[in-house]
């Protein structure tokens, strides 16, 4: 799994390509706990380039949705991967997610 982020004020793109699987979930916690931190208050996920996502992924997407709602703030997900979007389909965790195909609607959306 690979990362990144892109702040905007208080909006933060973060990009996550690969795998998402259990062993990196506490990294990406901790990283978007320090950005919530100082500052940010939404998060687009942007998952285009997400190839897998295990359980601890999809409770980690939940998390992160309940941590920034806690805190005002939203999150949208943005360019699901196929394999990602019939992830989420076959749990019904679809329709806790408001999704964009592209980041710019999302970003929209958070206005």
């Amino acid at each position: 799994m690979k990362y990144s982020f892109e702040d905007h004020g208080p909006t933060s793109v973060l990009t996550i390509s690969g795998e998402l699987m259990h062993d990196q979930v506490d990294v990406l916690r901790r990283v978007c706990l320090e950005r919530l931190t100082h500052g940010v208050h939404n998060i687009v996920l942007n998952l285009e380039h997400l190839t897998m996502a295990d359980s601890a992924a999809l409770e980690f997407l939940l998390w992160l949705r309940e941590e920034l709602s806690s805190r005002q703030g939203q999150m949208r997900l943005v360019k699901l991967d196929q394999t990602v979007r019939k992830i989420l389909e076959i749990t019904r965790l679809d329709r806790r997610f408001e999704m964009h195909d592209s980041i710019e609607s999302a970003a929209k959306a958070l206005r």
